[in-house]
């Protein structure tokens, strides 16, 4: 069945809207782009009753933190490879499939139906996230390595995560190996300026400057990638807080879909109304105990499986379903896509 020409029109023009109330100007997302191939090719996905798979797409999303995966943690930001394994495995079991930071900032969220999306983000680029063997593939060590083991094992469990490096990242000194593996196989490079700057205690220009600074390095390694995120450093925004989502210095011009704060709590859907791309919160990795654990993922896991009203895809990425009634109000830009049941 292919969609009608009205349908298709408010698919673009709610797409549109959205994409303008992210970035300021129209953005293409998937649930357009999804939409057009449907009418293109003549037949649309099969329809499946969002009522069968419990679907909210007004759900939250949590968007999990990591730094060093190493055997012997020093601070509540560690986790060791098993942890980090264990983790993975509980995601891929309980129907949750990685999705980007930019997917989730603009909204580009086409994920099976009755599965959750969940962001994997890694801030700081250190080796223990991400390092080439010999052979140029990722060692098996390493949370990237761990990640793609694990996707073997769970075949719906996409491969994916959201990298936001500083300068010379994972010791490669131009990022050239490094940064040029991931972004050819699918991982999202977002900033995290150069030099980890406090853009709470910088100037303008000193902000302007390390944010843009490491954009011009990461496209000087991966010609043409456009860096769309950006993770603040501490989680502190600038005393100008738009200057995370856009500025210039030295001609390099920077703009964000989404800014990410260090957070302690799942993000909102991106089609509520209470969804701020330029404050996406994120949740530290922990286990259940130790300080602060009831902000950590264990915690926040254990909460969204036992009814903690969590993203449900419906499979369709040309509607937002949710239940009618939901506490959670959709944003004007998304409404004429809703499909309340």
């Amino acid at each position: 069945m292919t969609m009608g020409l009205k349908k298709i029109t408010a698919v673009v023009a709610a797409v549109a809207l959205a994409g303008a109330a992210c970035s300021g100007g129209p953005q293409t997302t998937a649930k357009e782009a999804a939409a057009r191939g449907q009418a293109a090719a003549g037949a649309a996905r099969p329809q499946i009753d969002p009522a069968t798979v419990r679907a909210n797409e007004l759900g939250l999303v949590p968007v999990l933190m990591y730094h060093q995966i190493v055997p012997k943690p020093t601070t509540v930001y560690d986790r060791t490879p098993a942890d980090f394994r264990a983790e993975l495995e509980r995601l891929a079991k309980e129907g949750y499939v990685p999705i980007t930071a930019a997917e989730l900032a603009s909204g580009r969220i086409d994920i099976p139906a009755g599965r959750h999306p969940v962001v994997l983000t890694f801030d700081d680029s250190t080796i223990s996230q991400f390092a080439l063997g010999p052979d140029g593939r990722p060692k098996p060590d390493t949370a990237i390595g761990i990640l793609l083991e694990v996707s073997r094992r769970h075949p719906g469990f996409r491969p994916v995560a959201t990298l936001f490096v500083n300068g010379a990242p994972f010791n490669d000194a131009d990022g050239r190996r490094t940064l040029g593996w991931l972004h050819r196989n699918g991982f999202e490079i977002g900033n995290h300026t150069l030099t980890h700057l406090n853009l709470g205690s910088a100037s303008a220009a000193q902000v302007q400057r390390d944010i843009a600074a490491n954009q011009k390095a990461i496209t000087e390694a991966v010609p043409g990638l456009t860096v769309q995120t950006l993770a603040l450093p501490f989680g502190i925004h600038p005393r100008r807080p738009e200057l995370a989502r856009r500025g210039e210095h030295g001609g390099i011009r920077y703009e964000h879909r989404g800014v990410f704060l260090v957070g302690s709590n799942p993000s909102p859907s991106p089609y509520a109304a209470d969804f701020d791309p330029l404050n996406i919160p994120r949740i530290r990795s922990q286990g259940p105990r130790g300080e602060d654990a009831e902000f950590a993922s264990t915690r926040w896991l254990d909460k969204l499986a036992a009814g903690g009203d969590r993203y449900t895809s419906d499979g369709d990425p040309s509607v937002i379903s949710y239940p009618r009634g939901s506490s959670v109000q959709i944003a004007p830009a998304w409404r004429k896509m809703a499909r309340p049941y």
